[in-house]
């Protein structure tokens, strides 16, 4: 057996364990009983330990440095591996582990503190986390030009730095208070009224992962307080969650997630169980969800067909025809939940978190004055105060597992998702029809042979440009779509 033969065994071996990890955290998010939490963190952390000692066994270096490629997608598995070795050998094992089990118990205690609205409970181990974090990215960054932030960064975006998304940004914020402004000073749009069964909320959210592309056979929807994806290949699941009198929180939380899980099920098939066979970025990752939720599902012609299903699931809904409930789906309104956003304001909700989280690893802000520097921040962007903890620095659970980076990565996505869609018009005809009809296939083929069957085969800003015809990805085709969209239906 060749050398390359041996590493890709073990990686398969890894990668499974991994997706067993997956799986726990899946479980911890949906059916783990609350009492459960303090052993859950036990069993998190002896996953962990495993899978990092797998990661930096000294066979996978020797393999790399004897193993040769025997095509393209071999050398991309390569390069992957490599990657990710010459990373976990940096982190000491017992730091991983303790990562683990400590995010895996933070994560239980922001989930009470969230319900209480209470960040003095959460704070205390919001800070374990940080020192953690910040321990963690000392070591990645290996007393080099790197910043503590960027070598977190690198997990979720390799390649991208804290000043290039800065760049973009800045680029972005102003357009976005602008059209923002122009929107909140214009005529209200209609809404939905009612209360929307839980059951046919449900049911309806199935009908449409399906129509999206979400084969059931190889996966499953659950309900959690924060919806999410979770798996690879052919275990795929995503949650969504449902509020009686607002349909539109499950319908297209379902639609957003559906846009991950088919980007992990349409990876080609050779590629599972390897490194190679999973979304190379999370913010390719966001672009996929953010297309499938905005671009498709919120556009004018599939928002009439969702009208028809609306009344037919529901009944009366509080609008009167389709025109209405397109304005009602895209809806500009003040708000606190970065989930809940629209498309215009969401970037800003992203922005102020990529913000006060690099403060934070950076060691400018102490965890005890980051309720404060959130509700300053929030006030200072959106022009009222925060009402509440729950409604402002405890709303995601990112912090509470460690997610340090990942945050910007949802603005990033909507960039590459404004590149992507602009490449989509261009190159599937009758586009408009086929959404009109409830039928979006032709956009999500387009979408799986343009992006999601290559997986890892391609670094993250490669893979937006081949699919764009060669162009790089830049912020002007996602604001060029929001001012159209948002102009016409806000008319300044």
């Amino acid at each position: 057996m060749s050398a390359y033969e041996e590493l890709m065994g073990w990686a398969r071996e890894t990668q499974a364990l991994a997706q067993v990890a997956g799986r726990l955290g899946w479980d911890q998010e949906t059916v783990m009983p609350r009492g459960a939490a303090a052993q859950r963190a036990e069993e998190m952390g002896a996953m962990e330990a495993v899978l990092h000692a797998r990661r930096t066994d000294p066979r996978v270096g020797d393999w790399l440095n004897a193993a040769e490629a025997p095509d393209a997608a071999g050398k991309a598995q390569l390069r992957l591996i490599r990657r990710e070795y010459e990373r976990a050998v940096k982190v000491p094992g017992d730091l991983a582990a303790a990562l683990a089990r400590l995010t895996s118990r933070a994560q239980g205690v922001w989930a009470e503190a969230r319900a209480a609205g209470d960040m003095a409970g959460f704070a205390p181990v919001l800070a374990e986390v940080v020192a953690l974090k910040r321990e963690e990215a000392a070591a990645l960054a290996g007393g080099g030009d790197t910043s503590l932030y960027d070598a977190l960064l690198d997990d979720y975006e390799p390649g991208a730095s804290a000043a290039q998304l800065q760049a973009i940004f800045d680029e972005m914020r102003p357009r976005l208070v602008a059209l923002r402004a122009q929107a909140l000073n214009g005529a209200d749009a209609p809404e939905v009224s009612g209360t929307f069964d839980e059951a046919a909320q449900l049911a309806l959210s199935r009908e449409l992962a399906e129509r999206f592309g979400y084969d059931l056979t190889r996966g499953r929807i659950d309900k959690a307080v924060h919806p999410f994806s979770s798996g690879s290949g052919d275990d795929v699941r995503i949650t969504t969650r449902t509020v009686p009198d607002d349909p539109f929180n499950c319908l297209y939380s379902t639609i957003h997630e559906v846009g991950h899980a088919c980007y992990e099920q349409g990876i080609d098939s050779a590629y599972h169980l390897t490194p190679v066979g999973q979304g190379v970025s999370m913010g390719v990752h966001e672009s996929q969800s953010r297309i499938y939720e905005n671009q498709l599902g919120r556009s004018r012609a599939f928002c009439e067909f969702l009208y028809g299903r609306m009344r037919d699931t529901f009944g009366e809904i509080g609008v009167d025809g389709p025109e209405a409930f397109y304005r009602a789906v895209n809806r500009l309104h003040r708000g606190y939940i970065r989930t809940e956003a629209d498309e215009v304001q969401y970037n800003l909700h992203v922005m102020l978190r990529f913000d006060l989280e690099r403060a934070l690893i950076a060691g400018d802000l102490a965890v005890s004055d980051l309720e404060a520097a959130w509700n300053d921040r929030f006030e200072a962007d959106f022009g009222y105060p925060v009402r509440g903890a729950a409604n402002g620095v405890l709303q995601d659970v990112h912090w509470s597992v460690g997610l340090f980076g990942y945050f910007p990565t949802y603005a990033l996505g909507n960039v590459y998702a404004g590149c992507l869609h602009a490449a989509l018009r261009r190159e599937v005809p009758g586009l408009e029809t086929h959404l009109a009809n409830g039928d979006p296939a032709p956009a999500i083929e387009w979408l799986h042979r343009a992006v999601q069957r290559h997986g890892g085969l391609y670094p993250p800003q490669d893979l937006i440009a081949r699919a764009c015809g060669g162009e790089p990805p830049s912020a002007e085709p996602v604001m060029a779509y929001l001012e159209d969209k948002f102009g016409a239906l806000y008319p300044g």
